[in-house]
C-alpha cells in the first residue's frame, strides 16, 4: 500500500488541470508535465515501448507471455484535473487509522471534512486517507487510477508465473473538459475492451452514462438611454433571465438523482445589447435528451415570437452518449470485472454514471470500455479524498482481469 500512495501523491502534486476554453490539445501545455513522467514511470516498470504522442497521450504495451487464448485488454486512466477547483500547488496530507471524526483540512481557514455533511466518511475508519489542504482538490479524480493501473501491471511483470494476455495502457489528457476520448488512437491500442479506471467508492462498475448535450443561447437586446426607453429598449439580460425561469425549476442537477436528467446553467454573461447563456443538458434516455433539446428550442420561439423579433438563438450539440447501447452485447467485459471485484473481497455495485467518462466516447468508436471504481470520493472540489486500503482494492481488481480472462478463453470480437 505504501508503494501506492506514494506513487499516487507524487502524481497528485503535479499540476494539471485542464481549459475547457482552450482550443489546442492538451488544453493545458502543463498536462503534458505528468505525461513525460508517466512515460519514464512506465518504462522503469518494464514496458519499453511507452511513448507519448504529438497530443500528449500516453500508451504502453505488454504482450503476452502465453499461447491460451485471451483477449487484449485496456486499462485507461485521464492526467487532467477538474478547473472546477484549484489543481495547483496540491498538498496531500495523510491521515493513518482514521478515527470517523471530522478531518480539519485546513485550521487557519477553518475548513473541515465533516462526518455531518459527508456521512461515508465512516466507511473508511481504521483506513489511511489522503487529502489535500483544504485549498485546492486532491486529484484522485484520475490520478489515483494512474496509480493504481501501474502499480497492478508492475505486479504483473514481477510475478512472471501469472499467465495474461496482451495488455494496452493509455492515460489521456482533457477528460474533465469532455475532449479526453476525442484523439485516442483505438486502432493503434488495439484493445478487444478496456475499462477506465476513473469511478468513485469502492465497488462502482459502471456501463451507464448520461447522453449528454450542450447549449449555447445568445440574446441580442436593443439599447436606447433610459429616460426615452419606454416600448423601445430591450434589455437582453432580462430576457435571459425569462429564458432561464421557463425551464423546469426541479430539473436541475441539486434536485436530481439516479436516473433523472437535468438542465444546469454553467454560465451567464450579459447586459443590455447582448446576453449569452450556456447550459449542459443531460438525460439517460436518448429520446428524452430530444425532448429536453426540443424544449430550448421552443422557449426560444416563444420569446421571439411574443417580442416579435428573431431576439434570441439557441444552438445545442450533442457531445456524448449513454455507452449502455455498446456495452450490452458484450456483458462478459462486466462479468469479469464482477468475478474480479469478488476476488478482492470488494461487492460490485453497478450503478449508472450520472456523468460522461472517456469510456462513453470510446464505446462508440469501437472499444467497449465500462468504467471501475478509483475509491475516491467528493471529486472536484477541496473536500476529495481517497483511502490506501481501497485503492489497493482498486490495484487487486484489476490484477484479478487480468488473470481471469486468461483462464476464460473467450474472445471478445
Amino acid at each position: 500500500m505504501e508503494n501506492l500512495i506514494n506513487r499516487f501523491i507524487k502524481y497528485a502534486k503535479v499540476y494539471t488541470t485542464s481549459d475547457e476554453d482552450s482550443t489546442t490539445t492538451p488544453s493545458t501545455q502543463r498536462q503534458k508535465n505528468l505525461a513525460k513522467i508517466l512515460v519514464e514511470d512506465l518504462k522503469e516498470i518494464g514496458i519499453d515501448n511507452a511513448y507519448m504522442d504529438d497530443n500528449s497521450y500516453v500508451y504502453g504495451f505488454v504482450p503476452a507471455n502465453t499461447d491460451k487464448i485471451c483477449n487484449t485488454i485496456g486499462f485507461i486512466a485521464h492526467m487532467d484535473t477538474a478547473p472546477a477547483a484549484s489543481g495547483e500547488n496540491v498538498k496531500p496530507q495523510i491521515h493513518k487509522n482514521y478515527n470517523g471524526e471530522d478531518i480539519i483540512l485546513n485550521k487557519e481557514k477553518n475548513i473541515v471534512l465533516s462526518i455531518k455533511e459527508f456521512p461515508y466518511l465512516k466507511d473508511q475508519i481504521g483506513k489511511t486517507l489522503i487529502t489535500a489542504d483544504g485549498t485546492t482538490l486532491l486529484g484522485a479524480d484520475d490520478k489515483a487510477g494512474i496509480a493504481e493501473i501501474i502499480e497492478a501491471i508492475k505486479y504483473i511483470i514481477e510475478n512472471k508465473e501469472i499467465e495474461h494476455g496482451p495488455i494496452a495502457i493509455g492515460f489521456t489528457p482533457d477528460e474533465e473538459v469532455g475532449r479526453g476520448a476525442d484523439l485516442f488512437d483505438v486502432k493503434k491500442f488495439n484493445a478487444n475492451f478496456a475499462y477506465t479506471i476513473d469511478g468513485g467508492h469502492v465497488g462502482e462498475l459502471e456501463y451507464e452514462n448520461f447522453n449528454a448535450a450542450g447549449a449555447i443561447v445568445n440574446i441580442r437586446g436593443k439599447s436606447v438611454h433610459p429616460g426615452s426607453a419606454k416600448d423601445i429598449l430591450i434589455n437582453a439580460t432580462t430576457i435571459g433571465m425569462e429564458f432561464h425561469s421557463l425551464l423546469p425549476e426541479d430539473e436541475v442537477p441539486e434536485k436530481t438523482e439516479g436516473y433523472d436528467g437535468f438542465y444546469m446553467i454553467t454560465d451567464f454573461k450579459g447586459g443590455i445589447e447582448s446576453a449569452t447563456l450556456k447550459y449542459i443538458i443531460r438525460d439517460f434516455a436518448i429520446e428524452n435528451l430530444q425532448k429536453r433539446k426540443d424544449l430550448l428550442k421552443n422557449i426560444s420561439e416563444r420569446i421571439n415570437e411574443k417580442y416579435k423579433s428573431q431576439l434570441v438563438k439557441v444552438d445545442v450539440h450533442d457531445e456524448y452518449y449513454n455507452m449502455k447501447k455498446v456495452i450490452e452485447p458484450v456483458m462478459y467485459v462486466i462479468e469479469l470485472a464482477k468475478k474480479s471485484m469478488l476476488e478482492a473481497d470488494v461487492i460490485p455495485k453497478i450503478v449508472p454514471i450520472r456523468g460522461g467518462t472517456d469510456g462513453a466516447k470510446l464505446s462508440y468508436m469501437g472499444l467497449p470500455t465500462p468504467n471501475i471504481f478509483t475509491g475516491g470520493a467528493n471529486f472536484h472540489g477541496i473536500y476529495e479524498y481517497i483511502s490506501g486500503e481501497d485503492m489497493v482494492k482498486a490495484k487487486e481488481t484489476i490484477i484479478n482481469i487480468i488473470k481471469n480472462d486468461a483462464l476464460n478463453h473467450e474472445k471478445i470480437k
